[in-house]
């Protein structure tokens, strides 16, 4: 299975769950549903290692760098990021209820339904609470940049290696499992149609700003450098081809290396800030969860004001700086930001997690064709320094 790729086995999770539910008994179904509820536990007990084993060692890796060019990649990263994610809030604020008004109940059930109870769950607390864990996290890392000493950051480091192991060897793969036992249930309830038609619309409006978001970066890119932009967005294409197939933004960094350095990025500037901006600059991923975690808190009659969305969204480009290179990992490292800051249980975590790996190859292409205009920006305004 590990060679089929994630995105396939979550399309085939998401295709059998509501193909079985037209036939499956309900004994049956209260096993997967039994299996989602101690995974959903364990995801919850498991969020606040993830971000002090996460974030922690990110800040303090940032922290250590010095010098006004790391300093304008990581506030020019952290701003495109930003805008991207408040682009999409209120392009969601505008279309959503447009959209799946209608439909918008389908999501409410799904959560409230309890027709389909567990055998059984076992309890699993956190440790700490998701702030306290951010809290941490700021503080460890903040501290590890200023100190001399070694000892923490080196613990911090085998932390995140055990996190992203966890990640990669355990949660990753059992994501379909979890994903065929929500659709399974969602079928047994009597709501797919409504649901996959809210779960295309989505889709639909993400993928429209994906390709909003890189003609805009690469227009105001273009009108920094002086370079044309279409022709600099078509240089970037292998970079975005390769992207599609490896769904990791770490893995297509040599890719996107040469594309930049094809558009004129001296190779100096272009070996910094490509790999720097392949862990920082995640605008298309931002968008596809501020989209899709919007259109949940809509259905559910949860807040989606701007003063909510604008602190979960500021937050969000911090956190997912911790977003290991493996696919799906930013929407792993972004669960503590759903819920805290929006209150998020383990279903509506799951549906948003279902969707952002139905796209996951498609964000991080988007992720590493803005690196490019990134550099262009950095080329040109540090071009006196070289």
């Amino acid at each position: 299975m590990k060679r089929i790729g994630l995105l396939p086995r979550v399309l085939v999770a998401i295709l059998c769950g509501i193909g079985c539910s037209l036939f499956f008994p309900l004994w049956a179904t209260r096993i997967f549903v039994t299996f989602n509820a101690v995974f959903g536990n364990f995801l919850g007990m498991f969020i606040p290692v993830l971000i002090i084993g996460l974030v922690a060692p990110a800040i303090a890796d940032i922290g250590k760098g010095a010098g006004r060019l790391l300093l304008a990649t990581l506030l020019l990263a952290y701003l495109s990021t930003i805008a991207s994610g408040l682009a999409s809030y209120f392009v969601c604020r505008w279309s959503f209820p447009i959209l799946i008004g209608s439909q918008a109940q389908a999501l409410a059930d799904i959560d409230m339904a309890e027709s389909i109870a567990p055998y059984f769950t076992i309890e699993m607390p956190a440790f700490i609470n998701v702030t306290t864990a951010l809290v941490v996290a700021f503080i460890l890392g903040l501290g590890c940049a200023a100190i001399p000493g070694n000892t923490m950051k080196a613990w911090l480091d085998d932390l995140k290696q055990i996190v992203m192991r966890t990640i990669s060897g355990v949660i990753i793969p059992l994501l379909p499992i979890y994903i065929f036992g929500i659709f399974l249930k969602i079928g047994m309830e009597g709501h797919v149609a409504a649901v996959m038609g809210v779960f295309f619309k989505i889709i639909f409006v993400i993928i429209g700003l994906h390709v909003a978001v890189l003609l805009v970066q690469f227009l105001l890119a273009g009108a920094v450098s002086g370079k044309n932009p279409f022709r600099s967005l078509v240089g970037m294409f292998p970079a975005y081809l390769t992207a599609l197939g490896t769904s990791s933004s770490a893995a297509t960094i040599p890719v996107t290396l040469r594309c930049a350095k094809k558009l004129g990025v001296r190779e100096q500037l272009a070996d910094f800030t490509v790999p720097l901006c392949a862990t920082i600059h995640l605008p298309c991923s931002i968008l596809k969860l501020t989209a899709c975690c919007f259109a949940i808190s809509l259905s559910s009659g949860m807040p989606v004001d701007f003063g909510t969305y604008l602190g979960f969204i500021l937050m969000l480009a911090v956190t997912m700086i911790a977003a290991p290179g493996v696919p799906g990992g930013a929407v792993m490292a972004a669960l503590a930001v759903m819920s805290g800051m929006l209150g998020f249980d383990e279903n509506m975590q799951g549906f948003v997690i279902a969707i952002y790996i139905a796209l996951d190859s498609f964000g991080t292409a988007g992720n590493v064709t803005g690196d490019g205009a990134i550099a262009l920006v950095m080329d040109k305004l540090f071009r006196k320094n070289a």
